[in-house]
């Protein structure tokens, strides 16, 4: 390990045997274990603990108190060394938690790339995470929790284990979610209904007014016209044959092993 061209106080325990970018920044009191890699430029604060086999992309920001790679919260774990992977350019704030994956799991957790997780966040073992997520503060993922590209978790949510949770969906502040959430959508309160299309959220990330419209067409078809989910299904790919969104949608329905929450709908 070379620290020639990094910034590390000195009150900072740095394992030897872990692996160091250029440029990287590390605060006071923070710990680093053997089998940890950070990239380039990354900077991390004061009293910052990352253990683990746990590799940290390029310009990553980790700030104080949070813990990277620590061992799951899982009663079956024996101490294997399993992994957390954190993508480029991901912003990590105050006392966040991403423990390790397990096993049975398939032994990692992953955080993709500019991802803003906000503080007191906790991610568990062996969740997986899109890129350009954001969890608003206190966000909390059970194990084995998937979230798409783009999707946002309000503050004070709470996702069960095994949930997906789709790309562009919007989950409101204080829900939570015991089903699969699809892409696309907003999702409000405890264990509650689909509150229609994300509309703002899809035009704000560059959607055309066209996939809005059949997407905001396939899921009244699906949750209001259809007698039967499986008929709205079928409904709604046979009307948008050509469109890889309203694709996406019906088939992330179709293919939930938890199901999902009923729809309302909105004419607005």
């Amino acid at each position: 390990m070379s620290i020639n061209k990094n910034d590390i106080h000195t009150t900072a325990v740095v394992d030897p045997r872990c692996s160091l970018g250029q440029g990287v920044t590390i605060g006071p009191y923070t710990v680093l274990g053997p089998h940890v890699s950070v990239g380039d430029n990354c900077w991390i604060g004061p009293h910052v603990v990352i253990d683990g086999k746990t590799s940290i992309g390029e310009g990553c920001q980790i700030f104080q108190f949070s813990s990277i790679g620590a061992a799951p919260q899982d009663i079956t774990y024996k101490g294997e060394l399993t992994a957390v992977e954190i993508g480029p350019k991901t912003i990590i704030r105050e006392s966040v938690t991403i423990h390790r994956g397990t096993s049975k799991g398939g032994g990692l957790t992953r955080v993709g790339s500019q991802c803003m997780i906000m503080a007191y966040c906790h991610i568990a073992h062996d969740c997986h995470i899109g890129d350009r997520v954001i969890m608003a503060n206190v966000a909390t993922l059970g194990g084995h929790v998937e979230i798409g590209d783009h999707a946002v978790i309000g503050g004070l949510s709470a996702i069960h284990q095994f949930c997906r949770i789709g790309s562009y969906a919007f989950l409101g502040g204080m829900s939570g979610a015991n089903k699969d959430i699809p892409p696309f959508v907003k999702y409000q309160g405890q264990r509650s209904n689909l509150h229609g299309i994300n509309v703002l959220g899809l035009k704000r990330a560059g959607f055309s007014r066209q996939t809005i419209e059949e997407l905001r067409e396939a899921y009244r078809i699906i949750f209001k016209k259809a007698e039967t989910i499986t008929e709205g299904l079928d409904m709604a790919d046979a009307q948008f044959p050509n469109s890889p969104e309203v694709k996406e949608f019906t088939d992330f329905i179709r293919n939930s092993k938890r199901g999902v929450p009923s729809g309302q709908w909105n004419e607005d």
